[in-house]
C-alpha cells in the first residue's frame, strides 16, 4: 500500500464515523510511515485526480472586494516551481528558512516547496520585531527568510547574514525576489523520500507565560496528526472552510492549511484591515462558507453584531485558544441554529480534546479525548490519577500529533515528558461522562482562603455583563485570605470606567458565584498580550504582588467593600 493509500485509508475511516464518536475512538489508529511527505504524497495527489485538479485548494478576498482563486493543480505546479527555484538559489534539505508572509498565495506555496525540499520551515508572525528575528535566527539555527517588502527593514537591523527572498515591492539589491521564480522549470525531487521523523516546522509558542519555547514537529507529527483536527471540526470533501487565525502560529497550519486539505476542503482567508462582524459575514455568505473556526474573542466582537442577517450560517461552528463561554454559545445557537463546539490542543500537539460532531454538548466544557489520543489527569503534586488534575498525553503508544521534542532543549523536553507521559501545564476537570472542562493553567490556577479557584471560571461570569468586553483574573494579595480575585477588565463601547460602572460588575458578580469564588476587586486596565493576542496573566500578577508589598494600593481600583450598602 503506498504512503497515499494508506493515509486515505485513515482519512476517510475517520470521514465515515465523523458522527460517531465511539466508532472513531474504538476504531482509528495512527497510521504508521517510514516515510511521508505531505505535499508529495497528499497534496499533489489530490492535485492529479481529474475530479479534484481543477477545483479551489484556496480562495483569497481582500478589502477591496477583489477574490483569488486558486486550484489544487495550479497550487501543486507552483510549489514544484518554487522548490526547484529555491534549490538553484542553494537552499539544500534541512536548511532553516523563517517564513515571515501575511496571507497571500506566496505563504501557502512557500510551505508547499518548502515540504517537497525537505526544508525546515519557521512560520513566524507579521508583528515580530527585530528582536524577536535576533532571537528566532539565533535558536531555530535559520539560514534564510521569506519575507514581504514591509519586513525587509527589520530585517536589515537583525545582526548577521542570511539569504532574504523578497516577496512583493520594488526589488531591493542583495535580495532575491520571488516572482523571479515564475520562471524556473516545474520539475523537482529529492534524492530521497523525506522521513517521517525528520524535522519539518519549528514553531515558538506564544509564551503566555515565560520565554516562547520552540516546539520540533516533523513531516508526520503535524501533517498526519491534523487527521484528529479534521475529525473535530467535521470537515468532509466540498466544504468551504474559514479560519480567523493569523500566518505564523501553529493554529493557522492547524485550519488554514492541515486540516482543510486532509478534508479535501477549501480553505477561504478574508483579508481584512480592520474586524467588522457585518463584513466578515458578507463575505461567509458571498462564498458559501459551510465551516467557521474563531478564537474566543472574534465570537465575542461577532455576537454584538445582529447575526442573522447571515441566511445561510456556516454547519460547522468550532472555537480554540482558549476556552469560550456559554453566553456566546448560546447567542449564536438562537441565531444560526448551530452550536459552538470547543477544542483543546497547543502548539506542541494537534487537538487533544473536543466537542465532536454528532454528541450532546455540555456548555463550557473542552469535551472528550480525540481518536488517537490517550489523556489522563494527574494530581501536580503527587502524579497520581485524579478527577481534577493536569492534562496529560500518555506516551505509549505515542499520539502521532505530538511534537518531537522542544528544539535544540533537552532539559525542557525532558520535563515535558518524564514518567511515560507528556505533560501539558493545563489543569481540567473530569465529569462521570468522561467530559473535560477546563479549569487553567497551572500557573494561573491560585488559592483564596483554602479554596483553588480557576481565572476562566470568573472570567466566563464577568463576561456576560454588557459592560464586560475583556477580563483577566489574578490574585490579588490579600493579608487575612493569602489572595483574593482580581478582575482587570477592559471596557465595552458606550461605558464609563467609573465608581458606578465597577459597582455593577461586582454586584452582578456577587449574584452569580459563589461566595467563596466572588471577585472581590476589580481595576479598569489594557491588558498585556502576546504577540499571539493571548493574555499574559503572569504579568498582572507579579505586577499585583509587587505593588503589595511595596503598600501600594493602585489608584483605579474598587473592591466591593467600597459598595456595601
Amino acid at each position: 500500500m503506498s504512503n497515499t493509500e494508506k493515509f486515505r485509508a485513515a482519512r476517510d475511516l475517520l470521514l465515515d464515523a465523523r458522527d460517531d464518536y465511539n466508532r472513531a475512538r474504538a476504531e482509528f489508529i495512527w497510521p504508521e510511515f517510514t516515510d511521508f511527505n505531505f505535499a508529495y504524497d497528499w497534496f499533489d495527489a489530490i492535485a492529479q485526480d481529474p475530479q479534484r485538479a481543477s477545483e479551489p485548494a484556496l480562495i483569497l478576498a481582500e478589502p477591496d472586494g477583489s477574490t483569488a482563486r486558486y486550484s489544487w493543480s495550479e497550487l501543486s505546479a507552483r510549489s514544484t516551481q518554487v522548490a526547484r527555484w529555491l534549490s538553484d538559489h542553494g537552499l539544500r534539505r534541512g536548511e532553516a528558512i523563517i517564513v515571515m508572509l501575511g496571507n497571500e498565495v506566496a505563504l501557502w506555496e512557500t510551505m508547499l516547496a518548502g515540504m517537497k525540499l525537505g526544508a525546515v520551515l519557521i512560520p513566524t508572525t507579521t508583528q515580530a520585531t527585530s528582536e524577536d528575528l535576533a532571537d528566532r535566527f539565533e535558536r531555530g539555527n535559520a539560514s534564510w527568510v521569506i519575507a514581504g517588502h514591509g519586513q525587509l527593514e527589520k530585517l536589515h537591523s537583525v545582526p548577521g547574514s542570511r539569504t532574504i527572498v523578497q516577496v512583493g515591492g520594488v526589488p531591493e539589491t542583495g535580495t532575491l525576489h520571488f516572482e523571479d521564480s515564475h520562471r524556473a522549470p516545474i520539475e523537482f525531487s529529492l534524492d530521497t523520500p523525506t522521513r517521517a521523523d525528520e524535522n519539518l516546522l519549528l514553531y515558538f509558542t506564544s509564551g503566555t507565560t515565560s520565554q516562547p519555547k520552540l516546539v520540533q514537529h516533523t513531516h508526520t507529527s503535524y501533517p498526519v496528526g491534523h487527521l484528529a483536527t479534521m475529525f473535530w471540526i467535521g470537515l468532509e470533501p466540498g466544504d468551504v472552510h474559514l479560519n480567523v487565525a493569523s500566518p505564523g502560529w501553529g493554529k493557522h497550519a492547524w485550519s488554514n492549511f492541515f486540516g482543510p486539505w486532509i478534508a479535501e476542503a477549501t480553505v477561504f482567508v478574508f483579508n481584512y484591515d480592520r474586524f467588522d462582524p457585518v463584513t466578515l459575514m458578507g463575505q461567509m455568505e458571498k462564498e458559501n462558507v459551510t465551516s467557521f473556526c474563531a478564537p474566543p474573542t472574534v465570537w465575542r466582537y461577532l455576537i454584538q453584531a445582529d447575526l442573522a442577517i447571515l441566511e445561510n450560517p456556516p454547519r460547522k461552528l468550532v472555537s480554540a485558544g482558549e476556552p469560550l463561554n456559554s453566553e456566546v454559545i448560546d447567542q449564536v445557537r438562537n441565531a444560526w441554529g448551530q452550536v459552538i463546539r470547543d477544542g483543546y490542543g497547543q502548539t506542541e500537539t494537534t487537538v487533544q480534546i473536543a466537542n465532536s460532531p454528532g454528541e450532546p454538548l455540555k456548555v463550557g466544557a473542552m469535551g472528550r479525548p480525540m481518536p488517537g489520543y490517550d489523556v489522563e489527569l494527574r494530581n501536580p503534586t503527587t502524579g497520581q490519577l485524579a478527577e481534577v488534575g493536569e492534562i496529560c498525553l500518555r506516551l505509549d503508544p505515542r499520539p502521532v500529533g505530538l511534537m518531537k521534542g522542544y528544539f535544540d532543549d533537552q532539559e525542557k523536553t525532558g520535563e515535558a515528558m518524564r514518567d511515560g507521559l507528556y505533560h501539558t501545564g493545563d489543569i481540567a476537570e473530569r465529569d462521570e461522562e468522561g467530559i473535560l472542562t477546563y479549569i487553567g493553567r497551572a500557573d494561573d490556577v491560585f488559592k483564596s482562603s483554602d479554596y483553588k479557584l480557576s481565572p476562566f471560571e470568573l472570567e466566563s461570569v464577568a463576561l456576560q455583563h454588557p459592560a464586560v468586553a475583556e477580563v483577566a483574573v489574578v490574585p490579588s494579595p490579600d493579608p487575612l485570605k493569602l489572595s483574593v480575585p482580581k478582575a482587570f477588565v477592559i471596557l465595552a463601547s458606550g461605558y464609563e470606567p467609573s465608581a458606578a460602572t465597577a459597582k455593577a460588575i461586582l454586584g452582578f458578580c456577587r449574584e452569580h458565584l459563589a461566595p467563596y469564588k466572588r471577585i472581590r476587586r476589580l481595576e479598569f486596565s489594557d491588558l498585556p498580550k502576546t504577540i499571539s493576542g493571548k493574555i499574559r496573566r503572569v504579568e498582572l500578577r507579579l505586577a499585583e504582588e509587587e505593588q503589595h508589598a511595596a503598600g501600594k494600593i493602585p489608584p483605579h481600583e474598587f473592591r466591593d467593600t467600597d459598595f456595601q450598602d
